[in-house]
């Protein structure tokens, strides 16, 4: 009940200061990409249901019909401003603010065993995990079989790191990886 409480006080301040920015990207990512700057997207959340997750749209098809990030696109990308709407899905009770970053089908959906333990937590907008792989698209882009390393490195490693923080989560703990959170992206 607390950690839902901040959820909903958190994003709600969160969108009330940081409103203007998701409008503002929101338009500039309209014009970008000639389509809706939004980009919604169904993930595993909250016991394997399934919920659409709200993002600002980076990629852009030219003539020929070839997807490619924009240079605007990469910009909301690495600073994460792509990722502020997602506020409203914590707004709404999809999301926390902590928790496990939600993943795409075939990943959260298809854990064993006491792996399985990380979908009985709401999928957040910041974790350990998603701090240690900050720069996970950087890093996964520079190498020759990147699937193979996110399935057998670091998709395991976050799992890992989410089931501790399945057995070690408090209110406390939360605090500390959302100020963690605030020095990475101000830092």
């Amino acid at each position: 009940m607390v950690k839902r409480f901040f959820d909903i006080v958190f994003s709600i301040a969160a969108l009330v200061l940081m409103g203007w920015i998701i409008v503002l990207s929101w338009l500039v990512a309209t014009l970008d990409t000639k389509t809706n700057g939004f980009f919604l997207q169904k993930r595993v959340g909250q016991f394997g249901k399934s919920f659409t997750i709200i993002k600002l749209r980076t990629i852009r098809r030219n003539k020929e019909g070839i997807a490619s990030i924009s240079k605007i696109g990469a910009f909301l990308r690495n600073s994460k401003i792509d990722e502020l709407p997602q506020f409203i899905n914590v707004l709404v009770g999809d999301m926390s603010i902590v928790g496990p970053r939600p993943d795409l089908q075939g990943y959260y959906d298809c854990l064993e065993g006491e792996n399985r333990k990380v979908l009985e937590l709401r999928p957040g907008l910041t974790s350990e995990a998603s701090l240690k792989y900050y720069n996970e698209e950087q890093l996964l882009a520079v190498l020759d079989n990147p699937l193979e390393y996110n399935d057998e490195v670091i998709f395991p490693d976050k799992v890992s790191l989410n089931l501790q923080y399945y057995y070690e989560r408090s209110f406390l703990g939360d605090l500390k990886i959302i100020f963690k959170t605030l020095f990475y992206k101000l830092g």
